[in-house]
Order: C-alpha cells, then structure tokens, then sequence
C-alpha cells in the first residue's frame, strides 16, 4: 500500500465542516466528560442530529463520530468509555445494553488496494442485545433480537437472535 496516495474521495462526513468543528467540540468537552447525567448528554445528541428514545442512559466518557449518524431505540443504555465511530449509520434498537469501553466500528480500509480506500458499513443492534464489555462489533455487523456478544468479542457479519457470541472473532456458544 502507498499511503500517500491515499484519499477520502468519495466519503461524505454528512455534515458542514463547521458544523463538524462544532460537534467535535461538543464532543469533547461535554459528551465525552466526567460530568453526571444522561438527560443532557440526549439533548447534546439530539441537537446534533441523533434520533435518540426515551428513557435512554448515556454514561461519561461515550464518544460519537457523528451524531447525525446515529439512531437509538426507548429506554437503552450505554456505558462509560463506549466509542460509537460512526462513519456510516448506526442503528441500536429499544431495550439495548452496550457496556462500557465497547467499540462499534463502521469504517475499515481495504488493505490490498494501493490507495488504502476506506470501507464503510454500518451496523445495526436489534431490541434486547446486548454488547459486553470492551466488546467490539466490526463494520456491517448486525445483531439480531436478543443476541449477546460477551465480554471483549469481536462480533462480524450477522450476530443470531437469542444467541451468546464470544471470542475473537466471535462464535456461538449457547442460547441465551
């Protein structure tokens, strides 16, 4: 790979340039902060584009791409240190546990491409899943109803419906 080749063309952020600044501001200094409380932590998302439910629980530390990429169901939780990187649409259903520390990636790069092109794909998390801590899903990852993906797992492609994933990459290794 030649990385001075390379280039975003091609990849829209979704958003104003200064509006980016702006958010990436936000971001920092009040989503990503110590300070307690979800309720505000919504409204900062929700300003910025997010479609979030009620009821939903947003500890310090959780970091966002993109909020104008990011929709989440009634009465989820997410987790202190969760980085939602959200180059493409991540879609998190009601009734959702994401731990803490837990990674959702959408963006990779094809590293058999001179130019080091980026890949995006998003993810989806359908009602009742449940992502364990430092838990990662992987670009295109899709969670059916009910799944879990355990503690430290790298979740790819389709996680099944009432199922516990674990391992890197993760397996099935029960019904929940």
């Amino acid at each position: 790979m030649r990385l001075d080749s390379y280039t975003a063309r091609g990849f829209d952020r979704g958003a104003s340039l200064w509006r980016q600044v702006i958010w990436y501001a936000a971001n920092r200094l009040l989503l990503q902060s110590w300070l307690p409380g979800s309720r505000w932590r919504k409204i900062l998302l929700v300003i910025f584009g997010a479609e979030v439910g009620k009821g939903v629980v947003i500890k310090p530390g959780v970091r966002v791409k993109f909020p104008w990429r990011l929709k989440v169901g009634d009465y989820t939780w997410v987790g202190e240190d969760v980085w939602v990187d959200n180059l493409a649409e991540v879609v998190i259903g009601s009734h959702v546990c994401i731990s803490q520390g837990a990674y959702l990636c959408t963006g990779s790069h094809n590293w058999s491409a001179e130019a080091f092109d980026l890949i995006t794909k998003g993810i989806i998390i359908e009602d009742h899943a449940w992502v364990g801590a430092r838990a990662s899903l992987a670009p295109g990852a899709s969670m059916v109803v009910g799944a879990v993906l355990s503690m430290s797992s790298l979740g790819c492609g389709e996680i099944s419906s009432w199922t516990i994933y674990a391992g890197t990459p993760a397996v099935a290794q029960r019904a929940r």
